[in-house]
This record gives C-alpha cells, structure tokens and sequence, in this order.
C-alpha cells in the first residue's frame, strides 16, 4: 500500500515537471485535409468524407452529403441516395428528385421540406435562377430595357451589363494589362454616361479607374474615358479640383479665420469608396489611418499635433500590406472646423500627386488618393495573387502658414507619391510626414541684404588691414604679395560676415518659431529647402574661409623674426686672449637666454581657455542636460522627452544656432574666469613673462612684420641678474620700497612692452646682421663648436644684440626713435598714421598686444574656428559627440604642428639650440 503511494506521488511529480511547451502552429498552416482544433492549439486530421471549412477551424460535409451539425469541429455527415436524392440547400436533408440532375441554365430547384421531395422547374420571363439555384430572381434593369428578357448578345454585354449601344469614344489611350480594367472600364463608362441609367456607382468606379492607373493615368483610356462622359451626367464626381494651377484658385477658396494654437490638434475626416464605387462612409482621421508603418497609438496621433514636424518611415513587406488591403480604398480628405458662427464645416483638402507631376500634368491636385492597390495588378482572373501591387511610398501633409490668411497657397495639401512592387516578398520603403511652409520670401531678402552689407564691410576691412600690412611691412607699390594678403584678410572678414549672418538666422528661428505661446504664425524652413540648403552653404563658407584665416595667422607666427637681447654685462677681467678673427670668450651665462626662450616656446599656444575643458562643457549641456532637444521640430522645450513622446526631425538651423550659442556662452565664461579672476588673482602667464625678463636681464624683440613688431623691455634695473639668491631677494626688495629706478623703458616709467614700427634704414641693417646668423643656423645642425661657421655664428649673435642694445639705447642718431602713445582712432583701426620713414615710433602697449604673435592674442579666431568646425561636422552627422571628438583631434593636430615649426623658428633666429628648448 505505501509502495503504490510512493509511486503515485512520483509518477505526478515527474508530471508536473515534464515540458509542457507546444509547437506554434496558427490555422493557415494546417494541411488542406486537417483542420485547426482551438482547444489543442494543434492540427487534427478531418474523418472521411469531410473537407475542412472556410475558415479552418472545423471538417464540414462534402458533396452530397447532409450535415448534422451538434456544434463539434467534426461534422456528422449521411451520404444521399445518388440515383434519385439530392441534398437541399441548407445541407440538412435528403430529397427525393428523380429529375434533379437535369437542373441548371433556366431551371430551379423547388424543394418541398414537408415531402422532403424537390422538383425541376423552368423560370418565368424576365427571371433568372438565384445563385444557390433554389428560385428564379428578376434579371438586371439593363437586360430587360435593352432586349426585354434576359438574354443579351455577347456584342451588348459589357461586365455582366447588357447596353443598347456599346459605342465608345475612338481613343489611343494605353490601359494597364488588368482583369479589373478588363471587366469594369467599358461597362462604367457605358452605364456612367448613359443618362437613361444614371448609375452612381459607375460613375464613382470610372473615377476610381483613373485613378488607380497611377503610371498611366495622363495618357490612359480611362482618363479618355472620363472626360468623354457628357457634361450633363448629375453623378460624375470630379477628379480634379481644377484643370490648372492650384495655386491660382484653390487656396484662394480656402475659409479665411483658420487659426491654430499652440499643441492643438489637427481635425481631419475623410470619406472612404471601395474599389467598386460603393460609398462607405465618413471617418475620423487618426493616428493609422493614413499611416502604413506600425507604432504606439501615441506615437500615431503626434502627427496631427498642430506646429511639430512629424516624419515617420519603415520597411514593410508588400504581402503584409496587401494583408491589411485586400482591396483599395480610396479617401477624399477633409479639414473639420467650425467658422465664425460656431457651425461645423469641412473643407476639401487638395491631392498633390506627384506621379502625376512626372508625367506632365503639373500642380494638378486630384480629390482622391489611395494608400495599397493589388486589385488591379490581377491578370487573368481576379483569383490570381497580383502581379504588381501600387503603394503609396511617400505621403505627406503639407501646412501652409498663416492658415488665418490664406494667399496663392491652400493652408492644407497632401502630396502623395506612389510606387509598384513585382515581387510579393518585396520590401517596401514607405514614408509618412507632416510638414509646415511659409512664404519665406521676406526672410531670403533680409539674408541677401545681411551678405551685402556686412560683404561691403568685409571688403573695406580687408583693404584697411591690407594697406596697414604695407604700411607696416615698408612696400611703396602694390605686388602679387600684396595681392595675396588682401585675400588672406579678405577670407577672415568674409568669414566674420557669414558667421554673423547664419548666427544671427539661428538665434532668429530659435525665438521666433520656439517662442510661440498661442497661434502659431511662423514655422522653419522645410528640410531640402532653398532656405536651408543656403544656410547650410553659408556656415560651410564660413568655416572654410575661418580655416584659411587661421592658417594665414599660424604662417605669419611661425615665421615671425624674433631676438632675445641680453643685457648683462661680464664680471671681472676677460678670460682669455680671444684667438684671430674669433669673439672674445665673454663670462656672461647663456642660460638666462636659453630659460627666457623656453618660457617663450612654453606660451606659444597658451590659450584663454582650456579647450578640453570648453568640449566637455558643451557635451554636457547638449547631451547630459538635453538642451540639444530644443533643437527639433516642434514646439516643444521638454530637454527630456519620454520614450512614449513623438521626436521630431532635426533642424539643422536650430542645431547650429544652439551649439553655437553654447560654444560662445561657455567661451566667454572661461574667458571671463581665466582672464578676469585666474589671471588677475593666481597666475597670469603673459604678465609673468614680462616679470621674467626683467629679472633675467633679457629683453625681446620681435617683428611680425618687416618693419612692425613688438618690443618687451626686460633691462634689470639693478644693472645685472647673475647673481645669488640673497642679491635677488634685496633686489626685490628694493623693487618694493621704490629704493630703485621704475622698469620701464623711458626714466620714471613702468611701460615695459611697447608696439615698435621701425625705420626702413634699421630693417636693412637688422637684415644684414641677420642673414649670416640665418645661413649659418640653416646649414648647421649641431656642428662643433670651434667650426668657423659657429664662430662667424656667434659673431653675428653679438653684434645683433649690440645693435639692438645700442639703438635702444639711441646711440644711432640716423636711427633714433622716439616713444608716444598712440591716438584713439589709431588703436580702433589698428593702423599708424605716421610714416616711419626718418624715424622709428615705439608705441606704449599696456594692453599687451604681443601676445597676437602667440595663440593667446587671436581667442577670438580660434574660438570661432572650433565652434564652427564642430558645427559642420555636427551638420554633417547630427551627432554632437562625434563632432567634439574630431574636433578635439583637429584642434591637437594644429597645435602640434605650431609648436613644432615654432620651436624651430626660434631656435633659428634667437640661436638657441633646439635641444636646449624642453
């Protein structure tokens, strides 16, 4: 007994743990003799005798066999008698009908359930059988007025119609290789523009004809067809809303007052027609309704919200389509409003298709469109699968604003653009979007009156720099260099201008279209559109042009000619007897001169931000707070939107004008933090330098130009700097308790740095001290230091800074200068007044302008060459991430080859040894 118990108790827990998965089987793919049993979820043979049903889910009886049906999947069946018994028409009872056999054509069969006998009996005139042959019917209307029975000749007989006159017009119009066209064009014509028939029906088939003929339809017979229907036929309905341009009479037909609030739905209805013509009602237009692609039902109905560009796209397979669209339905389309009496309107909304555009018949807008079409793809007979299925691949809803004032444009259009696929299995690219337009007429005008303007500025810019570059550079005449320089200014001034002109466009469109609370008047440029194809144009001529503005700078930088004059006098008696035509050995230390020339390379690329930090900034306002949201299509400001909430495409002007407005805002946020609260409370490098040569006893002279340049004077004011830390320190001290004379340049001045525009007479004889100096650093690449070259090397070092020493020092009386500081309008136009032609002018620069031979002096120009690089590249890909990265690579790749060429220009002019610069 416990034995069997312990057995049961396994044998239910090996149940319980068995796989108690099924197979997947769904009713259309069980076998044609099985049928699908619901409670299995499985195939199951059908008994003999029995064939599956319709819908697969039961065994019904065959032929000749009465059904008991007891509500079981497996029908009872009893086969009939043959020779003299039939099964009556409810498949329930054997009748007794000797001559049964004989019906068919003209005869009936009558039953008589109460005999359970049936007889054959022939119809009376003007009757015909029903289609289960069980009582004669009148024949149609058209047999009995055309031949008064019915019969009717096969040359009279057009789709099942019988017609007196089956004349139609002469035409040479292609019609589609179609079963459907085959059995209904003709007949609808007939019985369309027949005014004895009047049939409705026809004529909403002749008109669905038309226009399913999609490739065909200008040239096509239907088309023919239809416009040979008399004009006095009350039931044509039209195809065309007008015969010309729409824009010349639609939208002025459209009702005046429309206005739409911000997030407000659009009410849209549309009627419906089967492929036959029968009217099947009106319909709420939602989100499905003209959508192919599957979503949520809240992703669907975001395209009607009024004022947010939707666009929607997906593959689908052509015999899923066909699946959702056994047959075509066609829509007329309808805008729902109330007019100013609160009375409830609909207004057509006209039917652009595009196909029709291809084939010649310009902006015609038709009433009617349809989304899927495989019915008239059938050839030879209708239960043929179809051999080409029409679709609509791109459907858009287009909204012109304002919708209160409508002008030549209609307020509403749907431009529908068809396609036909061969293949079943083919998948298809289909496109839903709702897109809004306005006249931007007004604004392209302001943009090209912008670009004239700030163009015209541009060039008078570029000519005032070029003509102080000569001015500066001592050129009498005007050369093919000067030429060059006027482009290389005239590339940085157009490219302010373009900047200015798209930023300006961006922030523009970000107020005006974000900004909107109530009605919304104004929306962007369409994608695609000659407003965004010029703005995209415009701030990728301004990046180009930045570019070359940027690499004129670097060239003009890294070619710069700079000295460092050391002031320091030797200590003591002369070492040693200087050998024959060589320097005398001087005690003076290089190395104040080699430290001074790498504090000079180390700020060569220092910047007034931290470009790393500025990427990061802008990465996380964009992507980690979401402000880059702001820049879809839609009036929404949500930095976050749910995953349940449409997004809208793009807009490449929104984008530019955020990124930019947060590459300038965080720009000028470090600039504002370096500059104005690091440099001036912890450490300013610039000012530093300047320190630092004082100390060191070193001065710089530099000349970005020929005869233009800057001077930084570092002449210790304790006559010299090689000494111990104790002398420094009281010298310092000093320094601080105004015990000794003011560092400036001129006596009882601190000026320390000064913009120098040099005489043509001191240029010559700084170029011939300079020219051995420059032969022999480009031949000598780390030569012994007792060769010839490195003496006559050492030679032209010394006697340059002899030369510098004494000119400012105004031992040359035919080279004298004189310091001043310059006029207001000198320093807004960067440009002297004054010729240096007998004489050089030493300017008082407290704003350190020698740092425009650095990095640091041309912020501005790399600020914008980054944000308009990551711009472009964000153009490009629309992803802010990828342009910060190659951004960031750009901006490295720029800075080492500046450092790089820089390094050797001045270990070739200052003759510090290029191994000696860390």
């Amino acid at each position: 007994m416990l034995g069997a118990l312990i057995l049961a108790l396994a044998a239910l827990c090996a149940g319980q743990s068995a796989d108690l998965s099924l197979p997947f089987v769904q009713p259309q793919s069980c076998p044609s003799s099985h049928y699908y049993d619901v409670s299995a979820l499985k195939c199951s043979a059908c008994p003999p005798h029995l064939r599956r049903s319709a819908d697969g889910l039961r065994c019904i009886c065959k032929v000749g066999y009465t059904m008991v049906d007891t509500g079981s999947p497996t029908a009872e069946c009893n086969l009939c008698n043959q020779d003299n018994q039939v099964v009556s028409v409810d498949g329930r009872l054997c009748l007794t009908c000797p001559n049964c056999k004989q019906c068919g054509g003209s005869l009936v069969q009558v039953e008589n359930l109460a005999l359970r006998t049936a007889s054959c009996q022939a119809c009376a005139n003007q009757t015909v059988p029903n289609a289960l042959g069980n009582m004669c019917v009148p024949c149609h209307e058209t047999f009995i007025w055309t031949t008064n029975s019915c019969t009717c000749p096969s040359n009279n007989l057009r789709g099942g119609l019988c017609f007196e006159n089956t004349r139609i017009p002469a035409s040479s119009g292609s019609m589609p290789d179609s079963i459907w066209y085959e059995m209904h064009l003709q007949a609808s014509y007939l019985a369309c523009a027949n005014t004895q028939y009047s049939n409705q029906t026809a004529c909403q088939l002749l008109t669905n004809l038309v226009l399913l003929d999609v490739n065909g339809l200008v040239s096509g017979e239907a088309l023919i067809l239809y416009r040979n229907v008399p004009a006095m036929t009350n039931y044509l309905p039209k195809l065309f809303y007008v015969d010309t341009n729409i824009a010349a009479s639609l939208g002025q037909t459209a009702p005046k007052g429309l206005s739409f609030q911000k997030d407000s739905q659009i009410v849209l209805k549309i009627v419906k027609y089967d492929a036959r013509g029968n009217f099947l009602g009106w319909e709420d237009v939602r989100g499905g309704t003209l959508q192919l692609c599957p979503d949520t039902q809240t992703l669907l109905d975001a395209a009607y919200k009024f004022g947010s560009f939707y666009a929607q796209s997906c593959t689908i397979r052509v015999s899923d389509l066909l699946q959702r669209f056994p047959e075509p339905v066609l829509y007329e389309l309808f805008l729902h409003y109330k007019d100013n009496q609160g009375q409830s309107k609909v207004w057509p909304v006209p039917v652009r298709s595009l196909n029709l555009d291809r084939n010649g018949l310009g902006a015609g807008a038709v009433r009617r469109f349809f989304l899927v079409d495989g019915l008239t793809g059938r050839k030879g007979s209708l239960s043929n699968p179809p051999s080409s299925v029409s679709y609509a691949k791109d459907l858009v809803l287009r909204t012109y604003l304002p919708t209160g004032s409508p002008t030549s444009e209609p307020p509403f259009l749907l431009t529908v653009r068809y396609a036909q696929a061969q293949d079943l299995q083919e998948q298809a690219q289909v496109t839903f979007g709702v897109q809004y337009e306005m006249n931007q007429a007004a604004h392209k005008r302001d943009t090209d009156i912008a670009l004239g303007v700030l163009g015209s500025l541009a060039v008078f810019t570029a000519m005032l720099e070029t003509s102080s570059w000569r001015r500066r550079s001592g050129l009498e005449f005007i050369d093919v260099v000067t030429i060059v320089k006027y482009l290389a200014y005239f590339a940085g001034a157009l490219s302010n201008t373009f900047f200015l002109v798209t930023y300006g466009t961006g922030v523009y469109w970000l107020i005006a279209y974000k900004g909107q609370q109530s009605t919304v008047e104004i929306t962007l440029p369409p994608a695609g559109s000659e407003i965004e194809t010029g703005f995209i144009i415009y701030v990728s001529c301004a990046f180009a042009l930045k570019a070359l503005q940027l690499i004129h700078i670097m060239m003009v930088q890294m070619t710069v000619s700079i000295f460092l004059i050391d002031w320091e006098k030797p200590k003591g008696r002369q070492l040693s007897k200087p050998a024959e035509n060589k320097p005398s050995p001087s005690s003076v230390s290089i190395w104040r001169t080699y430290f001074i020339a790498n504090e000079w390379n180390e700020i060569q690329t220092k910047r007034k931000i931290n470009p790393i930090l500025q990427l990061i900034l802008i990465l996380l306002l964009l992507e980690v707070i979401g402000i880059k949201n702001i820049a879809r299509r839609d009036l929404n400001l949500n930095l976050h939107p749910g995953s349940d909430v449409n997004l809208a495409p793009w807009s490449p002007i929104l984008r530019y004008g955020i990124s930019i407005s947060m590459w300038l805002a965080v720009g000028l946020a470090q600039t504002f933090f370096f500059v104005g609260i690091c440099e001036r409370f912890v450490e300013d490098k610039i000012k530093q330098f300047v320190d630092l040569c004082s100390l060191s006893n070193v001065s710089v002279f530099i000349l970005l130009h020929r005869c233009y340049g800057f001077y930084i004077h570092g002449r210790s004011v304790h006559g010299q700097a090689d000494i111990g830390m104790e002398t420094m320190y009281l010298n310092l001290k000093k320094e601080e308790e105004n015990l000794c004379a003011m560092r400036g340049l001129e006596p009882n001045t601190e000026v320390q740095t000064f913009e120098v525009l040099l005489s043509n007479k001191v240029r010559q004889q700084y170029d011939r001290i300079l020219s051995p100096l420059n032969e022999v650093a480009r031949r000598n690449h780390g030569g012994h230091v007792d060769s010839p070259t490195m003496q006559q090397n050492l030679k032209a070092y010394f006697t340059m800074n002899k030369f510098l020493s004494s000119f400012l020092e105004h031992a040359y009386k035919d080279m004298d200068y004189i310091v001043r500081e310059k006029l207001f309008l000198e320093r807004i136009l960067d440009f002297e007044f004054q010729r240096s032609d007998d004489r050089s002018f030493f300017y008082n620069d407290e704003r350190m302008l020698f740092s425009n031979v650095l990095y640091y002096g041309h912020e501005l120009v790399l600020l914008l060459f980054d944000a308009l690089l990551f711009s472009v590249v964000d153009l490009g890909t629309q992803d802010f991430v990828l342009a910060a990265i190659i951004t960031y690579l750009l901006q490295k790749i720029l800075e080492t080859v500046r450092e790089a060429i820089s390094r050797r220009n001045l270990a070739t002019k200052t003759l510090v040894d290029e191994r000696f610069l860390i």
